[in-house]
């Protein structure tokens, strides 16, 4: 992998031909190892500059900005006063557990003259090292140009493609909070489909699906991506397996109904959303989901004619915890039993709906795991479509029965 990046940048390519020890880490930096400096007693110390990288496709990167990130305390000069021009201030960047070693305290921001942009990589690297390192190779023959390569920098185990986004705008640790997830989307119809390109968008680690129906035209209309004519009639598991398959790892989709017979499917599953317009099959998955212990949220969209003739009607998302699963079921938010006079049935084409009960449902579930800001208390949130209005149900007292 990185032989191929070497290949493929030519500023890397000089890096390494110099002699500077360098590693791309998962969170998309590049990082510049043995970078030498002189504390503020004048003694040698060794940091680490840290890039972020601005990847143009699965190889092929260029410069993020001007600035740098230091691994080390404030570099000085041989006078024994703080290098001079430097700039920036105290920061800290989120790298992956493989570079646990790398603790990056402060910014560096220096700007070229004229352009005000670097050439590339090796120009830019080159202007800070002779900033941060040449006092240390003044007064310590220090060297910076070590020739030594990180070898345990490993694929992505998720993406197939590097998860720019998520680098830039500095969120990694809070993706690591999903990493370790194994997640169930059961129905892959209008909801479940969003549910299932907004999940193949996050790092958790394995994505089961369910859904014994076939994929037709009306289907192409409430759910996200192209349509392929040679895709009418597989199944849907096969048409969306096949759609984010090179997007990422982790991902098996199952043509088949989850039952009883089928619950095994589950044993790894920490977390599952329920998408299925029909009852008795929902009463089944949750007697399945609340006997093995597995939180769930359980997504609903009921359309129905007014008496003008238009559309009204509710959506919904239940979270189901593993604590209180039984007593958010005896509060009856869901149908567990057909309602004859649900138009949603009948496929009408309501895929901005469907996204939108998707993200209500993937929203909740951030903010269970830590991503977004929340007490985590709400059960219930509905939104209603003629008002607009979304009102949340927050979870129990504890003092109640």
């Amino acid at each position: 992998m990185f032989q191929k990046l070497v290949n493929l940048n030519s500023d890397l390519k000089q890096l390494v031909d110099k002699g500077y020890a360098l590693s791309v880490d998962t969170t998309n930096h590049l990082i510049v190892h043995d970078i030498p400096y002189l504390d503020s007693t004048g003694q040698l110390r060794i940091g680490a500059i840290v890039c972020k990288l601005k990847f143009l496709d699965k190889f092929r990167f260029e410069q993020n900005d001007h600035q740098i990130y230091f691994a080390g305390d404030t570099p000085y000069a041989v006078d024994g006063n703080p290098v001079r021009g430097l700039g920036g201030g105290a920061c800290t960047i989120n790298l992956s557990p493989t570079f646990s070693d790398v603790v990056v305290q402060r910014s560096f921001s220096v700007k070229p003259k004229g352009a005000g942009k670097y050439k590339d990589h090796f120009h830019k690297l080159e202007t800070y090292v002779g900033m941060i390192s040449g006092p240390a190779i003044n007064k310590h023959n220090a060297n910076p140009y070590t020739f030594r390569l990180r070898e345990e920098v490993l694929e992505d185990p998720v993406f197939k493609f590097r998860d720019t986004l998520t680098s830039r705008s500095d969120l990694g640790d809070l993706s690591e909070r999903l990493s370790n997830e194994v997640v169930a989307i059961i129905g892959l119809g209008g909801t479940g489909a969003y549910l299932l390109d907004f999940l193949s968008k996050t790092p958790v680690k394995e994505i089961i699906g369910f859904d014994h129906d076939y994929f037709h035209v009306h289907n192409t209309y409430r759910s996200p991506g192209r349509l392929d004519e040679e895709e009418l009639g597989l199944p849907k598991a096969e048409v969306y397996e096949r759609r984010y398959q090179n997007f990422r790892h982790g991902l098996s989709l199952k043509n088949q109904c989850l039952d009883e017979e089928s619950s095994h499917l589950l044993e790894n599953v920490t977390f599952a959303f329920v998408c299925v317009d029909n009852g008795d099959s929902r009463k089944e998955i949750f007697d399945i989901l609340i006997r093995m212990g597995i939180p769930f949220i359980d997504t609903g969209l009921g359309v129905k004619r007014s008496s003008a003739g238009d559309l009204n009607g509710m959506l919904r998302a239940t979270y189901f915890s593993t604590e209180d699963a039984s007593r958010v079921r005896e509060k009856k938010c869901a149908n567990e039993s057909e309602d004859p006079n649900n138009l949603y049935k009948s496929n009408i084409q309501i895929s901005e709906l469907n996204a939108l009960n998707a993200c209500m449902a993937i929203l909740q579930y951030k903010q269970i795991k830590g991503f977004y800001e929340g007490e985590n208390r709400t059960f219930d949130t509905r939104f209603n479509v003629s008002s607009f209005l979304m009102v949340r149900e927050n979870a129990f007292n504890e003092n109640e029965d």
